[in-house]
């Protein structure tokens, strides 16, 4: 199974497999996430270390479980070869109806076939008022025209 584009990777292919993850991670979707890493994937999420798609199944399926109305950009900060760099901010909302925007940035790595094979994210979460709330768009797929980080000066 191959999953385009493929490495190595330029401004245009790592900016498409970038906003190709950022739709996955939108749908909130974890089996239709996982396929896009390699079935032997490693992360480091937060202090979190998951291997394979099905731990990454069972971590994605808990975490939009907690993180409610979740909302997500992000965009390339830089790339070679068969690696690329996001930052990223998405927010979402707890139990309890309090908001957060969570902050981070990715380094991935994929094997010849354009699976993930490596991703370590960090992040910090940053209570909210719901009215500082800047991604108001339905569940789903960023729209094209929305604004993005750097149009936030996020």
């Amino acid at each position: 199974m191959s999953r385009p584009p493929l490495p190595p990777f330029d401004a245009e292919t790592a900016a498409l497999k970038t906003r190709l993850a950022e739709d996955a991670w939108n749908s909130q979707d974890p089996a239709k996430v996982a396929l896009a890493y390699s079935l032997d994937s490693q992360w480091r999420n937060r202090s979190d270390f998951i291997r394979g798609r099905a731990e990454i199944v069972t971590f994605l399926t808990e975490k939009w479980a907690r993180e409610q109305a979740y909302r997500l950009i992000k965009e390339v900060w830089a790339f070679r070869e068969n690696r690329i760099a996001v930052r990223f901010a998405y927010e979402w909302r707890d139990e309890t109806g309090q908001w957060f925007r969570s902050y981070g940035n990715e380094n991935w790595e994929f094997d010849e076939a354009g699976l993930m094979s490596r991703r370590v994210a960090s992040i910090n979460d940053l209570m909210i008022d719901e009215q500082d709330r800047l991604f108001h768009w339905p569940l789903g797929r960023r729209p094209d025209d929305h604004p993005t980080l750097s149009d936030l000066s996020l």
